[in-house]
C-alpha cells in the first residue's frame, strides 16, 4: 500500500461509512469459497459505489482487508497464497463490468475458464488462485448492509445464515413472527431446508413443548384419526394402551406438518376442527382434550393450485396461511455455497473440519453444479468426499459423476473484450473496441477544446477528474500535446 492509501479497514469499517437503506438494486461480487481453508471466509461485496476492484495476495497472512486508495477505487487482499501480489482488477466501463488478469501467475478463471480480459454476466463464477468469487449485477439488498463477512453475521438461530439480502430480510421475519402463535408455511423445493426452518422457528418461538414432525404423505388414511388424535385403550383391537397421538405431543410446542399439499383429503377435514377449536377427539373418548398448538407447514406444491382443483381444502389453506417463507433452491443461491458446505462440514466432522481442504476441480465443480436435490444433496456429496480423501485435500475424483461432468459442460460466456490499454497489433497501434474508441475520441476533442486541462474536461464530461487520468492513461494519451 502507497503512502497516500487510506489505512486499510475491514469491510465493516468501510460500509460504516455508507449509507446502509438503499433499495435500489446494486451489482455485488460475493466471495464464495477458498480450497485451503472451506470455513474461514465468505463475504459479500456492494460494488454500487465502486469503479474499481484491484485483487491480490495479502502480504501478512492475515484476514481479509479492503482498503481504498481513491474515491470509487478499493484493494481487497485475501489470505491465499495462490494468488499474486497483484492478481486481477474489477472496473466498471461504460455499464459493463470488465475482469482483466494483472499478469498472474496462475491466471484468472471465468466459468472455470482462463481469461485475459472479459466483461463478466450475473451469475458468473470467478476464480484467482484458490479463491471463487460470484459476481451479481443487480442484486437488491432492502435492509441489509451494504456489504457483510461472514464473520459478522448474527443469524437468529441455527439454518437461517445467509449472504444474500432478499432471504435475510424473510428469515428476520421468521424471527420476528416466531414468538407469536401466527401459522407460518415454507414454500421449497425438496431439500432446500424447510425443516431446519421449521426447527429455528419452533426454537425462537420460546414455547416449552416439542418439537413434532409429520409426514402428511406417509399418513395412512385409514389411522389419520388415530395417529394424529391418539386413541383410548380398548378403543378399537389392538389399543392395549392409551396414546397421545402426535397432536397432543406437540402440545404447547409446534407442530411441523411436512408437505401439507399431500394430507389425505380425511385428514383435511378433521384437522381443520383441530385449528378451529384447539382440541382434539381421541379415538374411543367421549370428550374433546384441549391442545395448545403453534403449527409450522411445509410445501413444494402450489396449494392455491390445488385448492383450484379441488385437492386441498379452502378453509383449511386459510387456517394454516400465516406468514409464508419461500426458500430457494440451491441453484438460485449459489451466493451461500460457501456458508452452507462451512456449515455441513462443521456438523458432521466437528473439530476435524478444519483440517478439510478441496482442490481447485473439486472445488470448481461444486460450484457450477446445478444441485437439482438442494442442500440434501450437497450434505450427502461433501461428507462422502470429505471421509474418501482420508485427511488429504479433497480431489474432483471423489465427486459423484454428475458433478465430474459440470467442469466439460459448456458455459455461455460473452464475447471476449480488448485489453482497455490496448494491445499492440500488427502496426504497433492501440486496440480499442468501438465504445472505447468514441470516448477515447471524446476525450481527445475535450482535452483540445480546452488546452489539455483536465480538471475542464472532467467537469465537461460530469465525471471526477482521478477518472478522466484514469482513461487518459489507459487510451495512452500524451496531453502536452494540448497544452498551448
Amino acid at each position: 500500500m502507497s503512502s497516500k492509501e487510506s489505512p486499510t479497514s475491514t469491510l465493516t469499517h468501510q460500509v460504516q461509512r455508507e449509507a446502509t437503506s438503499s433499495r435500489s438494486a446494486q451489482p455485488q461480487l460475493y466471495l464464495l469459497f477458498h480450497c485451503d481453508q472451506p470455513l474461514a471466509f465468505s463475504a459479500r461485496y456492494s460494488l454500487g459505489d465502486s469503479e474499481e476492484v484491484a485483487f491480490g495476495r495479502a502480504s501478512d497472512g492475515s484476514g481479509l482487508k479492503l482498503a481504498s486508495p481513491g474515491i470509487g477505487r478499493f484493494k481487497l487482499s485475501v489470505p491465499d497464497r495462490w494468488m499474486s501480489s497483484s492478481h486481477a482488477v474489477l472496473r466498471s466501463v461504460s455499464n459493463e463490468w470488465i475482469l482483466e488478469d494483472a499478469r498472474s501467475k496462475n491466471g484468472t478463471l471465468v466459468n472455470g475458464r482462463r481469461c485475459e480480459r472479459t466483461s463478466v454476466a450475473d451469475g458468473d463464477l470467478i476464480e484467482l488462485g484458490h479463491t471463487f468469487f460470484i459476481f451479481r449485477k443487480a442484486a437488491r439488498s432492502p435492509h441489509s448492509p451494504a456489504s457483510l463477512e461472514a464473520g459478522e453475521l448474527r443469524p437468529p438461530a441455527a439454518g437461517l445464515a445467509t449472504l444474500v439480502p432478499a432471504l435475510a430480510e424473510e428469515f428476520e421475519k421468521l424471527a420476528t413472527i416466531a414468538p407469536s402463535t401466527v401459522s407460518v408455511v415454507i414454500h421449497g423445493e425438496s431439500g432446500t431446508g424447510k425443516e431446519l426452518a421449521a426447527q429455528a422457528t419452533h426454537k425462537l418461538s420460546g414455547r416449552q413443548g416439542a418439537f413434532v414432525a409429520v409426514n402428511c404423505a406417509a399418513l395412512p388414511s385409514t389411522l389419520v384419526e388415530s395417529e394424529l388424535f391418539g386413541y383410548r385403550k380398548g378403543a378399537f383391537s389392538g389399543a392395549i394402551e392409551d396414546r397421545l397421538g402426535l397432536v397432543r405431543s406437540a402440545d404447547r410446542g409446534t407442530l411441523f406438518l411436512d408437505e401439507i399439499g399431500d394430507l389425505p383429503e380425511s385428514a383435511q377435514a378433521v384437522f381443520l376442527r383441530v385449528l378451529q377449536e384447539s382440541e382434539v377427539l381421541p379415538v374411543g373418548a367421549t370428550r374433546p382434550v384441549k391442545v395448545d398448538i403453534r403449527l409450522v407447514a411445509a410445501t413444494h406444491r402450489d396449494l392455491e393450485a390445488l385448492v383450484a382443483s379441488g385437492r386441498f381444502r379452502g378453509d383449511l389453506l386459510a387456517r394454516v396461511s400465516g406468514l409464508t417463507l419461500r426458500l430457494p433452491p440451491l441453484r438460485e443461491r449459489r451466493e451461500d455455497l460457501g456458508l452452507l458446505i462451512g456449515m455441513l462440514l462443521k456438523r458432521h466432522f466437528a473439530s476435524r473440519a478444519e483440517q478439510i481442504s478441496f482442490s481447485s476441480d473439486a472445488a470448481r465443480a461444486l460450484l457450477l453444479y446445478d444441485w437439482p436435490r438442494n442442500i440434501r444433496e450437497l450434505e450427502k456429496c461433501i461428507t462422502a468426499a470429505a471421509v474418501l480423501a482420508r485427511g488429504e485435500s479433497v480431489p474432483l475424483a471423489h465427486l459423484p459423476e454428475p458433478l465430474r461432468a459440470a467442469l466439460s459442460k459448456p458455459q455461455a460466456r460473452p464475447p471476449p473484450q480488448p485489453r482497455p490499454e490496448g494491445v499492440a497489433g500488427d502496426a504497433g497501434e492501440l486496440q480499442l473496441g468501438e465504445s472505447d474508441q468514441r470516448r477515447r475520441e471524446e476525450i481527445l476533442n475535450l482535452l483540445r477544446e480546452h488546452s489539455g486541462n483536465i480538471t475542464a474536461v472532467a467537469r465537461a464530461l460530469g465525471k471526477a477528474r482521478f477518472q478522466v487520468q484514469r482513461w487518459i492513461k489507459r487510451y495512452r494519451i500524451d496531453t502536452k500535446e494540448f497544452h498551448s
